[in-house]
């Protein structure tokens, strides 16, 4: 029987091959396997989209994630578009459920209370100070005997559930160990050291090398797990990314232009009253929703703000697309009805009080030295790579998309997902 482990090691592009080839786990994985050289994401290149797709083939327009954040104006936090619940389409974990595959999942995004994920350690954290982590691990999908994988391992990252590399340490341990035990046919997991350090630090720099060095410990521990239980050779293993970053020079609130028109109402306290109009960052994009989208008359003031404001050129947007625009062009829709692209070195905020331009720092994933969300088509591209029973060996790609990734997986556990954007990579599979 086929197995398949897929490493999603967020924000890793191509150029980080150059350094990681020649690391222990990439020689003893994935050399002479298959390569596809760039891979084009999605548009938004976030992380909670971008992993969607990549587990369904679907492209967000479809899919129906746009952020990884809810649109709930005010909130802070914001909370995040977790819950599986989220997606309007099916998923390779219950079309694998289907043919009564073992499916299994570790810190992969918007699986949150999937119930055809058999061995589940959700992208997701404690949600109140009365909650403990094990707790949210099981509400949010994980059974008992995944509890004690998180037992066991939870002194990796205890007191830093949230903080990389911690959590990935937490992770990959937990990932090894559900191989070990259970041997899944299908195993998603992820990473996101690497996009840690480039929000940090940059996109580029000696940062880099030290997180690929815990990438290939990671790895190590995935190959000594599928040694052990004596399905190495029966597995095909893919490292794959989400998304690239470019480095950020401001981050501009739009909001804070909003509600100085007019439509953002405030309380005397600074809290939210009501909103006729919101921008949502998604990094270097930002979506602009209106409280009611079918309302012609609030969509041409939104529009005409916009086209003044990109006219004037400080406000950190290069183009303006409306909904029906960008899905027709990237497949991107949703409850929205603008997209703002950056300028290039700008990144946006959610807040709608002054300053309008922010400082930067890390302590939001949009706020840091580097970041995405911008067009798929800028910057450092993600990667795959793949070595196994069903991969040809030497065979490299020139291009290919992470919409396809899915459907990949899928046909090499023999079958479809019904009705995919994406299609099988035929070239790199024997």
């Amino acid at each position: 029987m086929r197995k398949v482990v897929v490493v999603s090691s967020d924000a890793m592009v191509g150029e980080d091959l150059e350094i990681y080839k020649n690391m222990p786990s990439y020689k003893r994985l994935f050399e002479g396997g298959a390569m596809v050289r760039k891979v084009s994401s999605i548009y938004p290149t976030v992380t909670f989209p971008a992993h969607a797709t990549m587990m369904t083939g679907f492209y967000p327009g479809h899919h129906g994630i746009f952020s990884n954040m809810q649109l709930i104006p005010g909130s802070d936090p914001t909370p995040w578009q977790w819950n599986s619940d989220f997606l309007h389409t099916t998923d390779i974990f219950r079309e694998a459920k289907k043919k009564g595959l073992i499916t299994a999942a570790v810190l992969w995004p918007v699986t949150a209370f999937n119930t055809a994920i058999d061995y589940h350690i959700a992208d997701y954290w404690a949600q109140s100070e009365d909650e403990t982590t094990v707790d949210a691990f099981r509400r949010a999908g994980a059974n008992d005997e995944v509890a004690e994988i998180v037992k066991k391992n939870m002194h990796l990252f205890e007191g830093n559930e949230r903080v990389h590399p911690y959590r990935d340490d937490f992770g990959m341990a937990c990932a090894a160990d559900i191989i070990r035990k259970y041997a899944p046919d299908l195993l998603l997991v992820h990473p996101a050291n690497i996009d840690d350090v480039r929000h940090k630090y940059g996109v580029f720099g000696p940062h880099i090398k030290e997180a690929l060095k815990d990438l290939d410990r990671w790895m190590l521990m995935i190959a000594d797990a599928l040694e052990e239980r004596g399905i190495l050779d029966d597995t095909d293993v893919f490292l794959v990314s989400d998304h690239g970053q470019l480095d950020v020079r401001r981050n501009i609130a739009l909001n804070v232009i909003f509600k100085e028109h007019g439509l953002i109402d405030v309380d005397a306290d600074g809290h939210i009253k009501d909103w006729k109009a919101w921008c949502l960052s998604n990094g270097m994009s930002a979506i602009v929703f209106l409280k009611d989208k079918s309302d012609k008359a609030l969509h041409d003031e939104v529009r005409s703000l916009l086209d003044n404001l990109l006219e004037e050129g400080l406000y950190g947007f290069s183009r303006i697309f409306e909904e029906e625009e960008v899905m027709k062009l990237y497949t991107y829709g949703g409850p929205f009805s603008f997209v703002l692209e950056t300028d290039g070195y700008t990144a946006f905020a959610d807040s709608y009080e002054r300053p309008l331009v922010k400082p930067l720092d890390n302590s939001d994933y949009r706020f840091g030295a580097a970041t995405h969300g911008y067009l798929p088509e800028k910057g450092p591209q993600p990667l795959l790579v793949a070595k196994g029973p069903d991969i040809k060996p030497g065979v490299i790609v020139e291009k290919s998309h992470i919409v396809n990734e899915a459907p990949t997986y899928a046909r090499i556990l023999g079958f479809e997902i019904p009705g995919a954007d994406g299609s099988a990579i035929e070239e790199i599979l024997r």
